[in-house]
């Protein structure tokens, strides 16, 4: 089996599993999407003149990290979108995105800050367009990196990187990317501005 088919199998098998889990799912519905970056940590130098006023939180960008939450309080973890690769080369002669399209790699890392992270990555990303189009995760690789495998399992305190490929039209916008715990089911989905 090459290795193009063995993705492609794993895929649909990691498909047939997100079903099934997607049915028992429990939801409790209150569904929100966080753009706050973490805060820098305790010690930064204070403003002078007293108290500051605190500023509007500016939305998450590439190189912020959002504490993230799935449906189990200890299902934790802080993400980062580390880059963006726009126009990535496929990582073989036959990873090739479709006429008209173009392959958009994006960097994750994540580092679960409660149990340990045992989930698909792919599953739980998504690339938004400045139309609001959403585009899930392709099956090829790129040369911009190391991508994650289809399983990830890291310890807590660590922390895994990988680069996620997306398939998007060639004259997309790209305007965000999100991720979602739990395999993109969890409430809380956390989100980047990109442009």
């Amino acid at each position: 089996m090459n290795r193009s088919t063995a993705r492609r199998s794993a895929a649909a098998l990691l498909a047939a599993s997100l079903v099934a889990l997607g049915a028992t799912a429990c939801n409790t519905g209150d569904s929100s999407v966080s753009t706050e970056a973490k805060k820098p940590a305790a010690g930064a130098p204070a403003s002078a003149g007293g108290a500051a006023k605190p500023a509007a939180a500016a939305p998450a960008k590439v190189g912020d990290t959002i504490a993230l939450k799935g449906f189990e309080k200890t299902t934790t973890a802080d993400v980062t979108v580390v880059k963006v690769v726009d126009n990535a080369e496929g990582e073989d002669e036959f990873s090739k995105p479709a006429d008209g399209k173009r392959f958009v790699s994006v960097q994750f890392r994540i580092k679960p800050t409660g149990k340990a992270y045992s989930d698909a990555p792919a599953n739980s990303a998504k690339l938004l367009d400045a139309q609001g189009q959403s585009f899930t995760t392709s099956l090829y690789d790129t040369k911009a990196g190391q991508g994650f495998s289809g399983s990830v399992n890291i310890a807590p305190g660590e922390s895994g990187l990988g680069f996620l490929t997306f398939e998007v039209p060639k004259d997309a916008v790209l305007d965000k990317v999100q991720f979602t715990l739990d395999s993109g089911m969890a409430d809380q989905t956390g989100q980047w501005k990109l442009a």
